[in-house]
């Protein structure tokens, strides 16, 4: 099977079973997020923090942007909720081989632009990396 086969059975796997993968439910990026992001001030929605720079493989599909790379799998879905335009973001962790649905994140109204979809989806990128090496550290300690 090739890979964009079994990224998008993973994707439809993971849209099925999205309320029993993300118990704590879908993150709506909202002013509190973005406060909580450092992503209010100007200057932070323009720098882009060098260490964080990564390169993903990009397939675009019609209802779908799949990101991916040998970390993570994203998916960024547009959609229409009760008529207003929305976007949703899932990240996966790849971990031994196998996809972990991180975390899923939504965007509407004001908040659903293309330069704050990416903003937040990096600095979200960065909060699971530190995780990632927090968790590594504490495994080999």
């Amino acid at each position: 099977m090739d890979k964009i086969a079994e990224l998008d059975s993973c994707y439809e796997a993971f849209m099925k079973n999205l309320p029993e993968l993300i118990p704590d439910g879908v993150v709506e990026v909202d002013v509190h997020l973005l406060q909580r992001l450092e992503l209010l001030q100007e200057e932070q929605l323009a720098s882009v923090a060098p260490s964080l720079t990564r390169f993903f493989h990009v397939v675009e599909a019609k209802e779908k942007i799949t990101l991916f790379n040998d970390q993570y799998v994203i998916w960024v879905v547009p959609e229409k909720i009760d008529e207003e335009p929305t976007t949703l973001v899932l990240i996966a962790l790849i971990e031994e081989g196998k996809l972990h649905l991180e975390l899923v994140f939504s965007t509407s109204g004001i908040y659903n632009t293309s330069r704050l979809v990416l903003r937040v989806l990096e600095k979200l990128l960065a909060e699971i990396q530190e995780t990632q090496e927090v968790i590594a550290h504490l495994e080999s300690g």
